[in-house]
């Protein structure tokens, strides 16, 4: 690895959660697999902050809120389901890190994770128009019943059941952004954003107030980037490098690329919306903020390589 870098990076759902192994034990494991190999980002000096998806997590805790409500024990909005999940990511995160720390005598290393805000528009058109599906699947009867108890949002999703949907605006600011800069800046490890941050707005009077709504983890991954200047945004997924004519025989990954190329490609209709696509749109919001910024889109197995500039998708500004 060259010089030493303040590197973001963007946990996927396969980093934290492998399918069909949900409990405690299993998501521990697989954090511990993870922090392996992030590690080496560490040990070469870089200072590092996570930002983690949390899907499976919270979409678990929605089921479990939604299960159990009562009037005694009314189910918690999605605003807490999702500080509930930063708080189980981050200290699975936090504690793989702190293990793998003392392991390899690096007693000078500090992990800690944070809870954190994301400021987001009221205005944000997609108030308007929910679109995030979240929480169990309803029959159309059921789905009903639950849009007129409790004021939900219902679409049919894809053919396989009714879901509560709600929207995904993107972020505006970070409100810990100092407190994780002088920390990062201080060489601790950092686990914030989880799950793009917990959605908030800003009132007219200056306090903040939860929003149920869901922030993309990569956007917020890209702000919380730009806020800290860092030097390399890595986004890592379950693929190896973005592609273009994805599944077809002419499929090519893309390697060192410009951001002009990569927007003719979205431009095209090459990524996939929720999937590829909103990886990308973070890559060339974060070097389009200039000054010699690199995005790395790839796999958790590839990180090295990747910061070596040997591995993955490289979109430079």
């Amino acid at each position: 690895m060259d010089k030493q870098r303040t590197i973001v990076v963007a946990l996927g759902g396969n980093a934290l959660q492998k399918q069909g192994e949900a409990s405690s034990e299993a998501q521990r494991r697989v954090a511990a697999e993870t922090i392996r190999q992030l590690l080496p980002l560490v040990q070469a000096g870089h200072k590092v902050a996570i930002v983690h998806g949390n899907g499976p997590q919270v979409g678990n805790i929605v089921l479990h809120e939604e299960a159990v409500n009562t009037d005694d024990v009314p189910s918690l909005p999605l605003d807490d389901c999702g500080a509930m999940s930063q708080g189980l990511i981050g200290f699975w995160l936090q504690q793989a890190f702190q293990d793998s720390f003392r392991a390899h005598q690096m007693t000078d290393k500090h992990a800690v994770s944070l809870v954190t805000q994301t400021i987001v528009s009221g205005d944000d058109a997609v108030f308007q128009n929910p679109t995030k599906p979240i929480g169990p699947f309803y029959s159309e009867e059921e789905a009903k019943a639950v849009q007129a108890e409790r004021g939900y949002v219902v679409k049919e999703d894809a053919g396989r059941g009714w879901r509560r949907v709600v929207p995904s605006p993107k972020p505006v600011e970070i409100v810990e952004a100092p407190i994780i800069k002088a920390l990062v800046e201080a060489g601790v490890l950092v686990v914030s954003t989880g799950g793009g941050g917990i959605p908030v707005l800003r009132q007219e009077d200056g306090t903040l107030k939860g929003v149920e709504a869901v922030i993309d983890k990569d956007f917020g991954a890209a702000t919380l980037a730009n806020l800290l200047h860092a030097d390399t945004l890595l986004i890592l997924t379950s693929v190896d490098a973005a592609k273009v004519n994805f599944n077809q025989p002419n499929e090519e990954a893309l390697g060192q690329i410009s951001a002009e190329e990569m927007q003719k490609h979205i431009d095209d209709g090459q990524f996939a919306a929720g999937s590829m696509l909103p990886k990308v749109q973070a890559a060339l919001q974060f070097v389009s903020g200039g000054g010699g910024r690199t995005a790395v889109i790839t796999s958790l197995e590839k990180t090295t390589e990747a910061i070596d500039g040997t591995a993955g998708t490289r979109i430079v500004s």
